[in-house]
């Protein structure tokens, strides 16, 4: 099987978004231009020109971006969830093949130990008993012999029936499910080809915002020099400009400081908790007498690197359910991962290190990260229903367990704030419950 983890996810050395966007090669004036054009009508024609097209450009590639990335984003979540369908129906349609060739086989042993019985009792061919009841041979190889006995035929029809009804059915289950995990792998390669194509959406949106940002405030505010017709000098407005970049660095830095800070808080209290673990008898890193935390719990760490990925209460779990219906969607009635609430705005964590493969929007799923935990079990773990904003890791960056990566919130196919948390093995989710158990992690 083809590995959407391993196409997309565990690629040696670094990683690279196919198509990421490069910078814009745009010159925009200085404000010697601006000061120069304004003692000049016809050059402070011009330049006001040039600048207001300048300003238009940054809002219609920001406006422009932002609409490919989420319709990249839509295209991907509906690939990814075909091949989910896929990949559940293949499986679906062996473990069904593999129930009618046990029931062939079962049935196959049944006639002929029934037909070695009616043998012996006529006395025909005793040996028959030995033969028809050798484990060692197929339903195909016994049904073939009792095809040819006559007397079998008519004392024994409906077993025989049943067992080449149960083997034909096997047979045209196989073939179903061979058929279906060629459509799973051409979807899973799909999944992968529009899951590249978002992410280079996603980081061209971010840097068409980024450069508005950037030049946006002081395109306007050489836009308003040169349309000032009083002794107002160019010099004010760029002193302005100059104060409000500060500030926006100033709050920038705050803000950084601020999560790193609620970073390190969270450490200190995972690595508190683990000593008292210890301390107390369990916790290390074979699991021992680890008592993990309640669902409403602190998040918390477990063994092999893991750490719970919110410090929520679970209010839905993996596997079908009820299918709810928002304004203008539906919710998938299969759930590929468990939903763990605490509150609009609640830190998110990294629940093992690896590296980000995927930040930007995903369709249903609203903004979501996937990080790859690049030690070659094929193994990544998903987060969804971001908040706006809430995205606080990069595409290629490297986080450790238990790092704050985003802010719960409520964005795509959501019923309100949490996280939706999966977990991928080779491409495929599984069940989060388990999986983290083995950890000794209650989810």
């Amino acid at each position: 099987m083809l590995g959407l983890a391993a196409l997309t996810f565990a690629v040696a050395g670094t990683i690279m978004a196919p198509g990421a966007p490069a910078a814009f090669a745009v010159t925009y004036p200085s404000w010697d231009d601006v000061q120069a054009a304004k003692n000049d009508e016809s050059a402070k024609a011009g330049q006001i020109t040039e600048i207001e097209g300048l300003i238009t450009t940054l809002n219609n590639n920001v406006a422009t971006t932002q609409q490919a990335a989420q319709d990249a984003g839509n295209a991907y979540f509906d690939a990814q969830q075909a091949f989910a369908l896929a990949s559940s129906k293949a499986e679906t349609l062996q473990a069904q093949a593999d129930q009618q060739a046990q029931a062939a086989t079962d049935a196959a042993k049944k006639a002929g130990e029934v037909a070695a019985q009616l043998y012996r009792n006529g006395g025909d061919d005793t040996t028959l008993q030995l033969f028809f009841s050798d484990s060692a041979k197929s339903a195909d190889d016994i049904l073939s012999e009792l095809g040819q006995a006559d007397m079998l035929l008519e004392q024994n029809k409906a077993i025989y029936d049943a067992a080449v009804l149960a083997r034909n059915n096997a047979q045209s289950l196989t073939n179903q499910a061979e058929v279906q995990r060629a459509e799973r792998d051409r979807l899973q390669v799909e999944a992968q080809e529009k899951f590249a194509a978002a992410q280079a959406a996603a980081q061209a949106a971010q840097a068409a915002l980024e450069e508005q940002q950037s030049n946006l405030a002081t395109l306007q505010a050489q836009l308003a020099a040169l349309k000032d017709n009083t002794t107002k000098v160019v010099a004010a407005y760029e002193e302005g400009v100059r104060v409000a970049e500060e500030e926006r660095i100033a709050r920038e830095k705050a803000a950084e400081e601020e999560r790193q800070r609620a970073a390190e808080e969270e450490r200190k209290r995972r690595e508190q908790e683990q000593q008292n673990n210890n301390n107390s008898g369990g916790g290390d890193s074979g699991g021992g007498d680890y008592t993990p935390p309640s669902s409403g719990g602190n998040g918390g760490s477990g063994s092999g690197g893991w750490v719970r990925p919110s410090n929520g209460v679970e209010t839905s779990d993996y596997g079908p359910r009820y299918s709810q219906c928002g304004n203008g969607y539906c919710a998938s009635s299969f759930h590929e991962g468990v939903d763990l609430a605490s509150g609009c705005g609640s830190y998110i964590y990294a629940a093992h290190s690896g590296t980000v493969a995927y930040s930007g929007y995903n369709g249903g799923y609203g903004n979501y990260i996937r990080i790859s935990n690049d030690d070659g079990t094929g193994i990544a773990t998903g987060y969804g229903h971001i908040q706006y904003g809430g995205l606080l890791v990069s595409y290629g960056q490297w986080v450790n367990a238990g790092d704050v990566i985003a802010l719960e919130g409520n964005t795509g196919n959501s019923f309100g704030c949490h996280v939706h948390y999966e977990v991928y093995i080779n491409g495929s989710t599984t069940n989060p419950t388990p999986f983290m158990a083995q950890f000794g992690i209650d989810v």
